[in-house]
């Protein structure tokens, strides 16, 4: 009987051991994504979808990977196909809101942006500070310089370690006629980065209209 009890224990621990190797075998889609490993991401995540076509953290992936592997129309169409099952899932929204922006749909990331933006919270939303940059530069390419100021204050207000974001403030600024705040985001991103030539650049053609 012991030893019959021991046979079994022995067979219980050898099929976690199993399980937890599978476990730790299976591919990360996530994990592979923010590696940068953006083709590889995506194909995990077809294989998930294809196995279960309802899994809403695949398509979030999945479309986070083809947006930063530079497959726009893909990553628009495939967003779009989820936004029909998940409506209402904030990631979608973003993400859809970011292919139309690198396809020039301004018009459409824009109502995207503003919808992610309304419904997420700043503590929540990982992504928001990129959303209103990307905002700001939406507002720059349709020559709305105070629209883009605003939007690329809340931008660096969330994020401000990031000097590109400055830089584009400071522009926006400039554009507006506004060059004395100008000079002090452009500033801020020579703090950031003492090399950034558009910043000195765009420092020095402001300090010329004082």
């Amino acid at each position: 009987m012991k030893s019959m009890r021991k046979i079994v224990g022995l067979i219980f621990v050898s099929l976690i051991s199993l399980s937890s190797v599978f476990a730790q075998g299976k591919p990360d889609a996530r994990k592979e994504w923010l590696n940068g490993r953006y083709a590889r991401a995506i194909e995990i995540c077809e294989d998930e979808l294809k196995a279960n076509p309802r899994s809403l953290d695949s398509y979030v992936v999945l479309c986070w990977a083809l947006v930063d592997n530079k497959q726009y129309a893909e990553g628009e169409q495939r967003a779009t196909a989820a936004r029909r099952i998940f409506p209402d899932d904030v990631r979608l929204i973003e993400i859809l809101g970011e292919a139309k922006y690198f396809l020039d749909k301004n018009t459409e990331a824009l109502e995207l942006f503003q919808l992610y933006v309304a419904r997420t919270r700043e503590s929540s939303a990982s992504r928001l500070g990129r959303v209103y940059f990307l905002t700001g530069e939406i507002y720059i390419r349709q020559a709305k310089y105070e629209h883009a100021d605003i939007a690329l204050s809340m931008a660096v207000r969330l994020e401000p370690a990031t000097g590109k974001w400055w830089a584009r403030l400071g522009y926006a600024r400039e554009m507006a006629k506004d060059y004395r705040n100008a000079i002090a985001a452009y500033d801020k991103a020579l703090d950031l980065n003492p090399s950034f030539s558009d910043a000195a650049s765009g420092k020095t053609r402001c300090q010329s209209h004082l």
